[in-house]
């Protein structure tokens, strides 16, 4: 499969999900720091030609464990989140040391469940990673498994790499394994089975050929099972997914090559699920009414600003959907970074005189990023 048949070359977003046992050396229970400072090297390529890069890393858990001298291979709950806790530093260290040497500063973020899926927590983290990436920095994200329990954790980075993906609009979402795509059957069981270049649909046929966890490696907990579920999250919001095998010392700059890899193709645009979503799955919780002028400028593309409403109704909170009406009825429907109260008292106000108001700014009442046109569908 080659760079442009990935998808890899041209997607300006790109998640990577790094599963523990390529993070850990299994036998140590050490940093696998050689493969870390190769991915690294191959991530700054993509850096260097304008690409945004963000990590998803397992493995706080297992190096915990031996900083911890818990040798049983079956922890208790809390024995898990005391392993993360003592891991996570180590973890971070690791991926510092290996971006290093390119100049590259990292970040770790850590996020559970409630983070990706209730909506103020879901645009707090997204400003979070939104901003680290135009500081031009790798986010590393991990489930935050020092305080999540088995009842609301995602329990496998593959899915909350979705998740992220989804969350800040990514066009590439990259699952690396213990082996090199989706193949038809099991191939370490079937010396039949054949690989699946490409996946345009995932039907129940396809969701059949995935086998289970990668039991091998004594420290993942994900399986090929997991990376579809992954890839019908990232499909739905837009993001194309490559399954390749990581396994080698360079796997993005491999896939490129043409290494042996699944791509699972996007649904719509990343930009036009989220539309949809904001447009048709969420329940407006108020009004914003503005004047002619910001009805002209937000069909234009612009974001709304507290200028141009001249009324706000309904109780909502930062984060809720609310519907912006102009003279001539609903414009749309959006994302408002203020609660009701806060709106009523910066509408009509410039900018620059929101902070004055209430004691904080978070810029438009709602960005353009986070609006709907009503009858406009979004296409790019």
């Amino acid at each position: 499969m080659s760079g442009s048949a990935s998808g890899l070359a041209g997607a300006r977003r790109v998640v990577v999900k790094v599963g523990s046992a390529l993070v850990v050396d299994a036998q140590a229970g050490t940093p696998a720091r050689d493969w870390l400072a190769a991915f690294a090297a191959d991530a700054a390529r993509l850096r260097d030609r304008g690409q945004q890069l963000l990590v998803v890393s397992s493995g706080a858990v297992a190096l915990g464990r031996r900083r911890l001298g818990l040798t049983r291979k079956a922890l208790t709950l809390p024995e898990k989140q005391a392993a993360a806790a003592a891991g996570q530093s180590l973890l971070m260290r690791a991926w510092e040391e290996a971006f290093e040497p390119h100049g590259q500063a990292v970040a770790q973020v850590l996020l559970t469940r409630d983070d990706t899926e209730v909506r103020r927590r879901w645009l707090n983290a997204r400003a979070t990673v939104e901003t680290l990436l135009a500081l031009g920095v790798v986010p590393v994200v991990n489930e935050n498994d020092t305080v999540v329990t088995e009842e609301i954790r995602y329990g496998d980075n593959d899915r909350l790499a979705a998740r992220v993906a989804q969350m800040i609009g990514a066009d590439l979402l990259v699952l690396l394994s213990d082996i090199d795509g989706l193949y038809t059957a099991d191939p370490r069981r079937d010396p039949s089975a054949r690989r699946l270049d490409r996946v345009s649909e995932i039907t129940p046929a396809i969701e059949a050929m995935a086998g289970g966890a990668n039991a091998g490696s004594g420290v993942g907990t994900g399986g090929m099972a997991t990376k579809l579920a992954a890839a019908r999250i990232a499909r739905a919001a837009g993001c194309a997914t490559v399954i390749t095998l990581g396994a080698r010392p360079r796997p993005l700059g491999a896939v490129e090559d043409g290494a042996p890899a699944t791509l699972i193709e996007a649904a719509v645009s990343a930009t036009a699920a989220y539309k949809s979503w904001i447009a048709g799955s969420l329940a407006p919780a108020g009004t914003l009414t503005v004047d002619a002028g910001a009805a002209t400028a937000l069909r234009g593309g612009k974001s709304l600003l507290p200028a141009g409403v001249t009324a706000v109704e309904g109780r909502f909170d930062k984060g809720d959907a609310v519907v912006v009406r102009g003279p001539g009825g609903e414009i749309g429907r959006g994302l408002v970074r203020y609660d009701a109260a806060d709106a009523a008292k910066i509408a009509g106000l410039r900018l620059d005189a929101i902070e004055a108001a209430i004691g904080y700014t978070a810029g438009p009442l709602v960005h353009a990023d986070d609006l709907a046109l009503a009858g406009l569908p979004e296409t790019r």
